[in-house]
């Protein structure tokens, strides 16, 4: 086995008698690296570090905050390339998608670097003579941070870097197959020498012990999570029960509308990505495709000739659209939901089958089932696949009545070249971001972020946003 990649906890590297492989989805015979399993004892030592580092560093001066967080995020973006490419091969999105999100996690770090300097208090007059008021914000305290697998540095970061820059302390659990992107993340982070000891930890395992041993304690102050709605929901309840604050993004079923008077090269593209890219493994992926009656032939075939010319390969390899599955588990999953949706009368023109390539790995070609109605399940549930289903619309109240009728609401997108049709989904999607003539899957760091019903829970992600969730409000009462 070779060398144990150890947890991070209080300032120090720590190994453990437990490490798992973590395998490239393009290549099964490339192993990563091994990395370390925390014990609920040394979950437990995380907490106890992070707890003692909250007073230092939620008073440091605020210099300190911004240098820190701007060091961490330009080695980040000097590093993309190298770190893209690691990236890539253990989760398995293109190696331009893996340097990608590498580069726009340097970015949230020098977005979140600037904000340490805007926090600005207010001041109120008091209803009693003689006495002032102010509301300043302080740091929440301890904060968990649990990333998924699909974006597994971007995702982790833009909740780590609001957190340090208000001034906590962090706990990060990465998802467990996806550890390497989040070590190397930490190898950075550990670097900076200004960052008090257990000020941010690392905790690498299982969501059975170790995320269950840091949402059920009663010794942090916030949650923020992303994953499935059903392990949510547990998140929910476990930090319910001792007051902890919590954020949520969970699942997602968005939708693109196709209006009649689409430009359908736009349609086609916003589609193909906003559905097939990153190998439709992202929240925001548009995996219902509502088109109007009167254009639903034309870009059905369109669409059927963009996914043609789809190569599928090694997430290394020059010139590959879209690499393999994450995980066999997933495929499995995905193979399953196409056996499904023909089960249930969706017609499969496009994919849907394991692919044999020159690496043993996860391969998939991507799918596109047509003539498919919104109660079917494979437009219900959230797939996480290269999957998409084109629904037809009679009209455009149709489809938008289609695009609202689910359980989730965190991206929703219309291709239109009518500003009245524009201005009147803006205002009825019922979902948490809109677009308009772009793909679904896309967004900017600087502005909130996320969704409405079962989508999200708690405050919003991203930008200024982010405070609300990062910081608790203190009202001082002064007698002049």
């Amino acid at each position: 086995m070779s060398e144990q990649h150890a947890l991070y906890i209080d300032g120090n590297w720590v190994n453990t008698p437990e490490a798992i492989a973590n395998q490239n989805p393009s290549d099964t015979d490339d192993v990563i690296g091994h990395y370390a399993q925390a014990s609920i004892d040394q979950v437990k030592e995380a907490i106890d570090a992070a707890n003692r580092a909250v007073a230092q560093w939620g008073q440091s001066p605020l210099e300190t905050r911004y240098q820190v967080l701007m060091a961490i995020g330009d080695e980040l973006i000097e590093r993309s390339a190298e770190l893209g490419e690691l990236l890539a091969r253990e989760e398995g999105k293109t190696r331009a998608e893996g340097v990608g999100e590498v580069y726009r996690s340097g970015q949230f770090f020098h977005y979140y670097a600037a904000e340490v300097h805007r926090q600005i208090d207010d001041r109120a007059e008091s209803v009693r003579p003689g006495i002032e008021i102010e509301t300043r914000r302080e740091p929440v305290g301890v904060v968990v941070v649990i990333s998924p697998w699909n974006f597994p540095m971007a995702t982790a970061v833009w909740k780590i870097a609001p957190a340090l820059a208000f001034g906590n302390s962090v706990i990060l659990k990465p998802a467990n197959l996806v550890p390497a992107s989040a070590w190397a993340l930490t190898e950075i982070i550990a670097r900076q020498a200004a960052l008090p000891s257990g000020a941010f930890n690392l905790v690498m395992g299982s969501g059975s012990q170790v995320g269950n041993t840091l949402i059920n304690s009663d010794q942090i102050h916030a949650v923020s999570f992303t994953g499935s709605l059903p392990v949510g929901r547990q998140v929910a309840s476990a930090t319910a029960a001792n007051l902890v604050k919590c954020q949520l993004e969970m699942g997602s079923k968005n939708a693109l509308i196709v209006a009649a008077d689409a430009n359908l090269d736009v349609a086609v593209n916003a589609a193909f990505v906003g559905a097939y890219s990153g190998t439709g493994q992202k929240c925001t992926a548009s995996s219902r495709l509502i088109v109007d009656a009167s254009v639903y032939d034309e870009f059905v075939a369109r669409l059927g000739e963009k996914l043609s010319a789809t190569r599928v390969g090694h997430a290394l390899e020059d010139g590959v659209d879209m690499g393999p599955i994450a995980s066999e588990e997933q495929l499995e999953a995905n193979l399953a939901w196409i056996q499904r949706g023909i089960a249930e009368g969706a017609q499969l023109t496009q994919g849907g089958e394991r692919l044999s390539l020159d690496k043993p790995g996860y391969y998939m070609s991507p799918a596109l089932f047509v003539d498919t109605d919104n109660a079917m399940a494979i437009n219900r549930e959230e797939l996480f696949a290269p999957i998409a289903s084109v629904i037809k619309a009679n009209d455009y109240e149709h489809a938008l009545e289609i695009l609202n009728d689910t359980e989730f609401g965190l991206t929703a997108g219309i291709i239109t070249q009518s500003l009245a049709l524009a201005m009147d989904f803006k205002k009825r999607a019922v979902s948490g971001c809109v677009m308009v003539n772009l793909p679904t899957a896309g967004t900017d760091y600087h502005v909130p972020f996320g969704g409405r019903k079962n989508s999200s829970f708690g405050p919003r992600e991203q930008g200024q946003y982010a405070r609300e969730f990062y910081t608790t409000v203190k009202t001082t009462y002064i007698q002049a």
